[in-house]
């Protein structure tokens, strides 16, 4: 298999890959709304609950409802969730869409949304952007076809604390009460969802599948869409020691290792970083991308010891760290479809394999798609939407899993 890889020996590759993603970041930057002093509370919200799922608050978006067809009404809501290493109260935000004309009986059925990285910051969340970080279509769609929607921003990303990035089971547990929440903004909410997500929300929908009955029970999951999600990483431990990262590998590799440290104040960055990645940490793990000159200076200097384990105690650590965020962590509740690719830069196949493998192995329903010759943005969702609406519809479904 071809593999884009950042090999310590050719400098010169590593240069060219290194200026091309720390550019693409660049173009990630968050356009903040100004528009925060002109939203308003949504009137139809309650915020009387208590407990996972129950709002802190909820506000309408003006700048990302003039985006939406007529009629139809968004929310940047503030809810309580749960972490998922600790079991601790956490407040999480999102937004909340629902549509325009009248609810079929039993009210609008919810889709849950799992977007991809867009940082490890407070800053970096859809909902503090008037695209919804280039979701912003998508959600119109989904509310033309008749589906309330639900993104959940993640721990940390656009209120208070810390993200931990690629924690599954935190993420599974916040996409669970974003649809409980979007159920107190809005009336006329059906508690039947599905979930879909794209590489960190692909994870987050498979986690949100894997504990919806015993997180979320009250609701009913009709099944979820995972693609390309980086089920486990633990082997990116692996990349960095034997010179393998990809250099699409690089600036997450540096985001996790950003968010174990401020969950974890005794894992030393120090052990893993040195160099140029050292002296600029900060920009590159920004969500607004470090600026030109740090890119072409971290492309330049980029040494094979700047980001690797200092040693086997090291690296240990992080592995063992990574594996408790991994999945699968329990069987899954409702059908799951996964898509992917052969030739990721960011998710090793094998990973994507196993992790299926063991899901079947607990008796899940799985569906899977490996693409060939596809990476990581340029898989083919077509039909993906005709198998949620047949969820929701009750058809047949046959299991790819071995019986």
């Amino acid at each position: 298999m071809t593999r884009r890889q950042l090999r310590w020996g050719a400098l010169a590759a590593v240069a060219t890959s290194l200026v091309a993603v720390v550019a693409l970041f660049i173009t990630w930057q968050p356009n903040h709304l100004t528009e925060f002093d002109r939203a308003e509370p949504v009137e139809s919200a309650n915020l009387t609950g208590a407990g996972p799922g129950s709002l802190v608050s909820a506000m309408t978006m003006p700048a990302v409802s003039r985006q939406l067809p007529s009629g139809m009404h968004a929310a940047r809501i503030v809810y309580r969730s749960t972490e998922g290493d600790t079991g601790l109260p956490t407040s999480v935000s999102g937004s909340a869409f629902v549509p325009s004309g009248i609810p079929p009986d039993g009210g609008w059925s919810i889709i849950a949304l799992g977007h991809g990285t867009t940082g490890i910051n407070e800053p970096c969340a859809p909902s503090l952007t008037p695209d919804l970080s280039g979701l912003i279509s998508v959600v119109a769609n989904l509310l033309q076809s008749g589906y309330a929607v639900v993104i959940p921003d993640y721990q940390g990303l656009g209120a208070a604390g810390i993200h931990p990035y690629l924690d599954s089971r935190t993420a599974g547990y916040n996409v669970i009460d974003a649809v409980r929440a979007a159920r107190a903004t809005f009336p006329h909410l059906s508690g039947r969802w599905a979930a879909a997500g794209w590489s960190q929300g692909g994870a987050a929908v498979w986690a949100a599948d894997e504990y919806a009955a015993i997180y979320g029970s009250e609701l009913e999951l009709v099944g979820a869409v995972a693609v390309a999600p980086p089920t486990n990483v633990s082997g990116i431990v692996d990349h960095a020691q034997d010179g393998s990262l990809t250099a699409d590998q690089v600036l997450p590799f540096i985001w996790v290792l950003t968010s174990l440290n401020r969950l974890h104040p005794d894992f030393k960055l120090e052990d893993y970083r040195r160099g140029v990645v050292a002296q600029y940490w900060d920009q590159l793990a920004a969500c607004s991308g470090p600026e030109q000159s740090v890119a072409d200076a971290v492309a330049r200097d980029f040494q094979p010891a700047d980001l690797s384990p200092s040693d086997s105690v090291a690296a240990d650590r992080l592995r063992t760290l990574l594996e408790d965020w991994a999945l699968p962590q329990r069987p899954l509740v409702a059908p799951l479809f996964v898509l992917y690719g052969d030739d990721d830069p960011y998710i090793d196949p094998q990973w994507t394999k196993n992790a299926i493998a063991r899901a079947c192995s607990w008796k899940g329903t799985v569906v899977w798609r490996l693409e060939q010759g596809k990476g990581h943005e340029d898989l083919d969702l077509g039909g993906q939407a005709q198998w949620v609406a047949d969820r929701f519809a009750g058809k047949p479904l046959i299991n790819q899993c071995p019986s």
